[in-house]
């Protein structure tokens, strides 16, 4: 490794033959030269570790550790351990970076001292396997850029993709690295770091192309379950100090689905004063003993509740936003997003 070297790229392979070569080559092609790479074999029985050699013994850059078979949580812990530089590059093995992505998240964290981690906006591809559901989830992603956004954000899914996050080493350590657990491991750590009061941001520039495929971790392992989600969603917010106050709390979104995932918060001990719904046939009953009423019963209260919007119909958070807004409820100070 190179004595200037000031970024870590972790790359954790696992039977990734068909797409690590191209891979590699995105990273060795970076602007940005001081950097080592370490490459983490998870255990892998196909040509990935050929493949990987064949690279060592072409870059000095690069080198590879094989810890046997860990998964995913292990095997970026492993590289972590492993890791020389204060700053740490995430990638995945069937993914592309552009030339200019570690020198733009270098420069952005040596001019942003105050951030623990900064990502970048990404491009979706191949084209012809991008579904409805997710692509509207990258455009809400590449859109969600400022460290307040991104705070704001943090309850309705994963704000960053996390094979285009840097971060600094140091941060994610004192945090406990990566855990392993019934539960999306890169989101868990985003909720985490946020927790903990580490701020990040978003390059609102697309450095990476994720690539979409059937065999990725996130159809095929129930860690990344919509139920796993929820789940490790409403372990954070119910400790979120913002509910942790005397004031009433109030969910917005009185449908199955809606109640089904608040009751995730109140088995954790919380109680709600009211459901908020704009269905005529809702209002006036009660769920829990606690009524359903229209919106605008919200800019009747004296003594301003917390809201918490459950609703995740196609659109509906572009209306309930200037909605709220508009009866001087603040995001992040007065209603919360939930996934």
């Amino acid at each position: 490794m190179s004595n200037h070297a000031e970024i870590s790229v972790i790359l954790p392979v696992y039977n990734a033959e068909a797409t690590l070569a191209a891979t590699l080559e995105s990273i060795l092609a970076q602007s940005f030269t001081r950097f080592e790479l370490i490459v983490v074999d998870d255990g892998s029985s196909d040509a990935s570790l050929p493949i990987i050699q064949d690279y060592v013994q072409r870059d000095s850059r690069l080198r590879v550790i094989q810890p046997g078979r860990q998964g995913q949580v292990g095997a970026m812990n492993s590289g972590l351990g492993a890791a020389r530089c204060p700053l740490i590059a995430r990638m995945d093995a069937d993914d592309i970076m552009y030339p200019q992505r570690l020198a733009r998240q270098y420069q952005y964290l040596c001019e942003h001292p105050e951030l623990s981690l900064v990502g970048t906006q990404v491009r979706l591809t191949p084209e012809e396997m991008i579904q409805g559901g997710f692509r509207e989830y990258i455009r809400w992603q590449n859109n969600c850029c400022s460290r307040q956004a991104i705070a704001d954000a943090i309850y309705i899914e994963l704000p960053i993709a996390h094979p285009t996050v840097m971060f600094r080493r140091d941060a994610v350590l004192d945090v406990g690295a990566y855990r392993e657990g019934d539960f999306p491991e890169d989101y868990e750590l985003l909720l985490r770091l946020h927790h903990q009061g580490h701020a990040m941001e978003k390059i609102p520039e697309i450095l990476l192309d994720w690539q979409e495929s059937a065999g990725r971790l996130t159809h095929t392992d129930t860690r990344y379950s919509r139920e796993a989600f929820d789940e490790v969603r409403a372990a954070y917010l119910a400790c979120d100090p913002r509910l942790q106050t005397e004031r009433a709390l109030v969910i917005m979104g009185a449908g199955r689905r809606t109640r089904q995932r608040a009751q995730r918060l109140l088995d954790r001990g919380y109680e709600v004063s009211a459901w908020v719904d704009i269905d005529p046939k809702k209002i006036g009953n009660k769920i829990n003993q606690r009524p359903v009423v229209a919106p605008d019963w919200l800019a009747q209260q004296r003594e301003r509740p917390f809201v918490l919007s459950y609703v995740n119909n196609h659109g509906a958070r572009d209306l309930i936003r200037p909605m709220l807004d508009a009866m001087h409820y603040s995001e992040g100070s007065d209603y919360l997003m939930v996934g």
